[in-house]
């Protein structure tokens, strides 16, 4: 089920399976399935399908693709008794029917979905709110990633015809796994719905003056459809196909905004979905071996996935049925381990109200309410979700990708960690510190940093202790020693502030360099939000790092009220 706004969405090292790539164009078959045709992952060792390939057949299957690199064979049957038949096959280690319904009649033959007609290009290319919250804006002027990078978008598809995304898209590496199956017509890869293309553009819509921007608007975007149709369901086939050829094509980065239906959670007591479990295990593991950074959607349940105990939305493609679930059951890919996990938050930093959260589930977080991007048809909308916040990450993991071509998958998680700015917790659920916490995880993305360095923040300096400021009252400073560092600051010094205070619009806060020269970073406005989280960047290249800075901070107006809470600087 992908993640639409308010809708179900939806770390110990797998080792990447090698092999050569296992993944060739699909032929679509020529007759329907029969009724109550099933399908089912038979699981062996990689390498080594051979002899229950053979076994399938001899009972009552037929295989549907195989891909032995991973030990992973997808077979249909009508059988109700397969999968405990091929249990009892010598080298087969699991074997999982994938849905509760029948093998839809379209996995056949495959229609390609047509291409819409395209509303005339935008006139103008107005700067979001999204995009700036995350430092975009800035990174833009530095590096707007690199066209040799490709983050493949596995979703509903994409409309690689949008004049916003046609510039970026990739068809030649674009494809549909839908129905469980490599499918590389032309077209195969376009949108069934709206999700993919929103999701496409929030990554890399071109910067041409029309439209919008995305994060990376200089990388490539290759479409790999994975939800079926009519049902726009994401089944672990699928999954499995589009991961394997994202690691075969060499992307950089993938953008999973879904979960892999039926199941919200997968459970390891349950035949099926154990095996579920292990295919997508190992076909992740597979692409990141391939040097593929994996980004997921953390869910839109509002839900503790690290306290998990019931669900009662699966299985979604028959009837649900309340269950008892454990943390053992895992939402997948969000929670397959090396899968950044990423939550959303709001346009004031807080967790969106949807958004699912968890200590050590949740590795970072971005802007997912109300967000604008690109729809199928030239056209424009906006949705919310922590499919939408997954992409903003994806987006930056590919500027990092694009500063440090020679970048691992371990290395671009842990970028994305070192950079990220902190963020405090926002409600009394939130447990943990400002820098790691089980709500935004390592913080909120910074596609600035991605760029501005290329490498994980220099030496950083903070102050953590808490400063009242008076209403409309004098001035107040909270100051950082800093010390060891060679020469002038930084044309790029960053300064972290984080300070609790109703109606923030009533603060003038300005950097106080050793001389004394002030740098103004906020003016007083009518802006009514409740406090700033934010990192701001100052060229104090023609100042001496070595010193005592401060940050000073005035309230300007009455009735409201706050403190500093910390802030950093970072040379």
């Amino acid at each position: 089920m992908f993640l639409r706004s308010r809708s179900r969405l939806r770390t110990a090292a797998i080792a990447a399976v090698v092999g050569a790539g296992v993944l060739t164009a699909a032929t679509p078959a020529a007759a329907a399935p029969l009724a109550g045709t099933r399908a089912y992952l038979v699981i062996t060792a990689p390498g080594a399908t051979g002899s229950a390939v053979s076994a399938v057949a001899s009972n009552s299957g037929t295989v549907w693709t195989t891909y032995d690199a991973i030990g992973v064979i997808v077979a249909h049957s009508g059988a109700a008794d397969f999968a405990s038949r091929m249990r009892a096959v010598s080298g087969v280690q699991k074997v999982g029917a994938t849905r509760t319904t029948d093998v839809p009649a379209e996995a056949a033959n495959p229609p390609i979905p047509t291409a819409p007609s395209q509303a005339a290009p935008a006139t103008s290319e107005p700067l979001r709110s999204d995009m700036t919250q995350i430092g975009a804006d800035k990174a833009w002027a530095v590096n707007k990633g690199s066209a040799s990078v490709t983050v493949g978008v596995l979703d509903t598809g994409v409309d690689d015809l949008h004049d916003d995304l046609k510039a970026n898209f990739d068809a030649a590496n674009s494809a549909s796994c839908a129905y469980g199956k490599l499918d590389t017509r032309s077209g195969s890869w376009r949108d069934t719905d709206t999700h993919g293309t929103h999701v496409a553009g929030t990554i890399a819509a071109a910067k041409n003056n029309r439209g919008m921007v995305g994060v990376a608007p200089g990388v490539k975007i290759a479409s790999v459809r994975i939800a079926e149709k009519p049902s726009g369901l994401f089944f672990a086939e699928n999954t499995i196909c589009a991961m394997v050829f994202s690691g075969d094509r060499g992307f950089e980065v993938t953008n999973n905004s879904y979960y892999t239906d039926p199941w919200l959670f997968n459970c390891p007591d349950n035949a099926d979905q154990d095996a579920i479990l292990e295919g997508v295990k190992r076909a992740v593991a597979y692409a990141e071996g391939k040097g593929v950074l994996n980004v997921a959607a953390a869910g839109n349940e509002n839900y503790n996935l690290a306290a998990k105990s019931s669900d009662a939305t699966s299985p979604n493609d028959s009837t649900p049925a309340t269950r008892t679930v454990t943390n053992a059951c895992l939402s997948v890919p969000t929670e397959v381990s090396g899968v950044v996990s990423v939550a959303s938050i709001t346009s004031t930093n807080g967790k969106s109200s949807f958004s699912n959260y968890g200590t050590d589930k949740i590795h970072i977080a971005a802007p997912g309410d109300s967000v604008y991007s690109t729809v199928p048809g030239g056209r424009y909308g906006t949705k919310s979700g922590t499919s939408m916040a997954s992409p903003h990450v994806a987006g930056v993991a590919a500027l990092l990708k694009s500063a440090n071509p020679t970048a691992t998958p371990a290395q671009l998680r842990q970028l994305l960690a070192t950079q990220a700015d902190d963020l405090r917790c926002s409600d009394s659920r939130c447990s943990g510190t400002t820098a790691k916490n089980n709500f935004f995880g390592e913080g909120r993305v910074d596609a600035f940093a991605a760029v501005d360095t290329g490498t994980p923040p220099g030496t950083t300096f903070e102050n953590t202790a808490d400063v009242n400021i008076p209403d409309n009252g004098a001035a107040v400073t909270s100051p950082i020693i800093v010390s060891g560092i060679t020469g002038n600051a930084p044309a790029a010094l960053k300064v972290g502030v984080d300070i609790v205070h109703t109606y923030r619009g009533d603060l003038v806060i300005d950097l106080i360099a050793p001389d004394g020269t002030a740098f103004r970073l906020q003016n007083s406005s009518n802006d009514s939000g409740d406090n700033i989280v934010q990192t701001y960047t100052v060229d104090a290249s023609a100042k001496a790092a070595n010193g005592t800075w401060k940050l000073q901070v005035k309230d300007v107006a009455q009735a409201d009220t706050g403190y500093i809470n910390s802030w950093k600087l970072t040379f």
